[in-house]
């Protein structure tokens, strides 16, 4: 397993306050991620701050995770960045704060020059899968990634 490298947070700037994975974003989930096979997966303890139900993760927060990691997917996977188009959750069983670190991966289901599929799992520290989603998203133009959305090209990674 590799640890892929976050090179946004290697500019060293401030303004990088991604709420998934900046290592600046004081509130923010702070994930950080690694290349396992086909996936890409992240280890991520849950926050007592985070609850909807006492003890239960919020369903925002967990498919803010889902979609994160899908993100990161597109990203070293499809080689460009996107937009989420649509999401589709299914919600399994409560993510329990008090039962530890989580597993959430992902990994391509299908992708196009304009469309990527992506499959996504929320694990329990069981391994149990606590919720999955299908994320669709719009990719741009490597050009477009680049110079609009500051995407350093996959090699960064």
């Amino acid at each position: 397993m590799r640890k892929i490298v976050n090179p946004y947070a290697k500019s060293g700037s401030k303004d990088y306050q991604c709420f998934g994975c900046s290592p600046n974003n004081e509130i923010g989930l702070r994930l950080e991620f690694w290349d396992q096979g086909e996936y890409v997966i992240a280890k991520w303890m849950p926050r007592k701050s985070l609850e909807g139900f006492r003890n239960v993760l919020h369903g925002g927060i967990q498919a803010t995770l889902l979609d994160e990691i899908a993100s990161w997917v597109v990203q070293t996977r499809c080689k460009t960045v996107g937009v989420t188009s649509s999401m589709d959750i299914k919600y399994r069983c409560p993510v329990l704060v008090s039962e530890g670190e989580i597993t959430v991966r992902a990994k391509v289901k299908e992708a196009g020059s304009r469309i990527a599929i992506i499959e996504a799992e929320l694990l329990g520290n069981d391994g149990k899968l606590c919720a999955s989603a299908v994320v669709k998203y719009f990719l741009f133009s490597a050009e477009k990634a680049s110079v609009e959305y500051f995407y350093p090209g996959a090699d960064a990674f």
